[in-house]
């Protein structure tokens, strides 16, 4: 019997080459601000809201299960941190880690060029839901024994992000 590669078509690669994550965050937040705008006008800001929040935590949690799928040698930590640049690329977000251990990876960023892209498209009152919003749901999708601890985010006005995350046994 044979088995179909991990990167065919029937299971896509998590992330396309030769693609930045801030490029591809900038092509879905063109189309779902048209979705949003039109959704604020028809059904009014909550359940527009809502509706964007609850289609980017799908996405998030299906992105994250093509990434576990996609692990060499199941999820971990390691191999969570191993994918970590095709978000930091570029530049698009800058980050000073606090802790990284087989357990623990804790940092701040202290430059999100994800945020700056937002509030430039004119985005800025949901860039949270178009970003932030993501991050534990991918946890979700990507292995539930990886959790997520953030206080406050430079989308939500502070200086910087503050990212805990923890693998638990």
């Amino acid at each position: 019997m044979s088995q179909t590669p991990a990167n065919s078509p029937a299971h896509p690669t998590p992330h396309l080459d030769g693609l930045s994550m801030l490029d591809k965050r900038r092509i879905e937040a063109e189309i779902l601000k048209e979705v949003y705008e039109t959704l604020k006008a028809s059904h009014g800001v909550e359940v527009a809201r809502k509706t964007v929040a609850e289609s980017v935590r799908r996405s998030a949690i299906e992105q994250a299960r093509q990434f576990a799928a996609a692990a060499p040698g199941g999820t971990s930590l390691k191999a969570f941190q191993d994918v970590m640049p095709l978000w930091t690329k570029g530049g698009a977000l800058e980050i000073e880690v606090k802790e990284q251990t087989d357990t623990t990876f804790t940092f701040n960023v202290v430059r999100c060029q994800y945020a700056e892209t937002y509030k430039a498209m004119g985005l800025g009152e949901i860039g949270a839901l178009l970003s932030c919003n993501r991050d534990g749901a991918f946890c979700e999708g990507y292995d539930p024994k990886l959790k997520l601890e953030r206080s406050q985010t430079i989308m939500g006005g502070a200086s910087h992000c503050d990212f805990k995350y923890r693998y638990e046994a």
